[in-house]
């Protein structure tokens, strides 16, 4: 997710796209066309996003959850080098194929990054891995911040060096990812290789005893041969994994079409009408992402306690009082004097809301709510939904604001209210159980014949079951 001011960036970045060409036709760009091509700029990161998203499936099942984390690595490095070099080089065009191919990387890791924590975790410490990929997310967007201080990089000389930096966390990865294990359910389950993946199991989990994990990882094998590898149009067309699917794509929709990257969009206008003079509002912007970092640590802690029903159901509920209350505060603040600062406190709430439930918990019940066959089909829905929701609020946002004012934020609370009831009414509790207990939920849920994978005889199972 890109929660990031762009201002100082996003002029020094025109400037440098203005001269580029005038040194090619000796005339600038048109302003209508300088702002169609920072738009093409920005939007090309959710749209390779959304590419990044569609190749999960193909690639998980072909290279594993790391194989793929290794090769997707490729995404990260080739366009920080080119990031980097763009000024050099005197090309905007660089800039622009870069934020593609980094959008891919980004589509990739957020969902396999989360698919491959998921399968390794144990039952009870699922929820706090499943988090913590959003604790790292969260920590990238503050280090952006803190970098891209004027005083620091955000400047003419240090631009390029702030969009190479991209590359590091790849080369680390590169050089650490090889020595941790596949998972072992991808080993047992699509490559058939039981030594393998007892031995994985070993390493994870510092015991030799892992006979229990290999039953259970079994069971789920079991339970979905009938049905085998789940296709992205059959997970549409399965009976058995109605609801599952249906709740994916609310929750994914809803984390991005609750308002977030509004907030951070209206942030610094909100600081400013407080006081903050217009040097110190990156640094209020920064604190803001350091508050994301503590609360999404928090959820870490939180997860296995309160289970993700609650926190989901906390967290839009937050985001939604949030969003009405600063509805209010944004259109009465020129006649009420300390309404700024009602403002300025509804923005830190809803950062707090968001990175308790909306931001992590989704893509943690994508690995729970399905099982291995599916798993990857649906990280490729869920990944989708994300990523163009994310284009499309970066797409229509600015024209939401201009027609609508303080008042687009009522949409964002409608959005958050209608997720927070559906969350009551459909999703249910998956803390401390397995994979195939979790299935066992929807199968009551979605009306099919129930799965007993402790029975062997599955030549007989239900066609209801594997929804054929």
């Amino acid at each position: 997710m890109e929660q990031q001011n762009p201002s100082k960036k996003e002029g020094l970045m025109k400037a440098f796209y203005n001269e580029t060409y005038y040194e090619r036709n000796n005339h600038y760009i048109k302003e209508f066309s300088l702002t169609l091509l920072w738009s093409v700029t920005v939007s090309m990161f959710p749209f390779g996003g959304f590419i990044g998203s569609l190749l999960v499936g193909p690639l998980v099942n072909k290279f594993g959850r790391k194989g793929t984390l290794l090769f997707n690595n490729i995404f990260s490095i080739v366009p920080a080098i080119l990031m980097g070099c763009s000024e050099v080089a005197r090309s905007f065009e660089m800039i622009i194929v870069s934020r593609l191919l980094v959008g891919i990387c980004a589509g990739l890791s957020s969902n396999v990054v989360p698919m491959y924590l998921g399968e390794l975790a144990p039952k009870n410490l699922r929820g706090a891995l499943g988090v913590v990929p959003q604790v790292f997310i969260t920590v990238g967007i503050l280090v952006a911040q803190i970098f891209g201080l004027r005083s620091l990089l955000a400047n003419k000389e240090g631009w390029p060096v702030l969009l190479g930096l991209t590359g590091i966390p790849a080369a680390l990865q590169l050089l650490f990812l090889p020595f941790f294990p596949e998972s072992p359910r991808y080993l047992l389950i699509q490559k058939k290789d039981e030594a393998a993946a007892r031995n994985a199991l070993k390493r994870l989990r510092g015991w030799d005893d892992v006979d229990a994990e290999m039953e259970e990882i079994r069971q789920e094998d079991e339970a979905e041969r009938a049905a085998g590898f789940v296709s992205v149009l059959k997970l549409f067309s399965m009976r058995s994994l109605r609801w599952q699917v249906i709740s994916i794509i609310v929750l994914m929709g809803g984390q991005q079409l609750s308002g977030v990257n509004a907030i951070y969009y209206y942030a610094d206008q909100i600081y400013l009408s407080a006081g903050v003079n217009d040097h110190d509002v990156q640094y209020v912007t920064a604190g803001t992402g350091a508050v994301n970092v503590l609360m999404t640590v928090c959820a870490v802690f939180v997860v296995e306690l309160l289970g993700r029903r609650v926190l989901l159901l906390l967290g839009f509920s937050v985001c939604f009082t949030a969003c009405c209350v600063l509805t209010a505060a944004l259109a009465l603040q020129d006649t009420i004097s300390w309404m700024p600062y009602v403002s300025i406190t509804c923005v830190i709430a809803y950062v707090i809301g968001h990175a308790l439930g909306p931001s992590p918990i989704p893509a943690l019940l994508i690995t729970e709510i399905f099982l291995q066959s599916s798993r990857p089909s649906a990280f490729m829905v869920g990944g989708s939904v994300h990523w163009l929701s994310n284009f499309t609020v970066g797409l229509i946002f600015p024209f939401i604001q201009a027609g609508l004012g303080p008042y687009s934020f009522v949409i964002f609370a409608v959005i958050c209210l209608l997720t927070t009831v559906y969350i009551f009414l459909v999703v249910p509790e998956t803390k401390a159980k397995t994979f195939v207990e979790i299935n066992q939920i929807f199968t009551k849920m979605n009306k099919v014949s129930e799965v007993h994978p402790e029975k062997e005889e599955l030549k007989d199972f239900p066609l209801s079951a594997s929804g054929q």
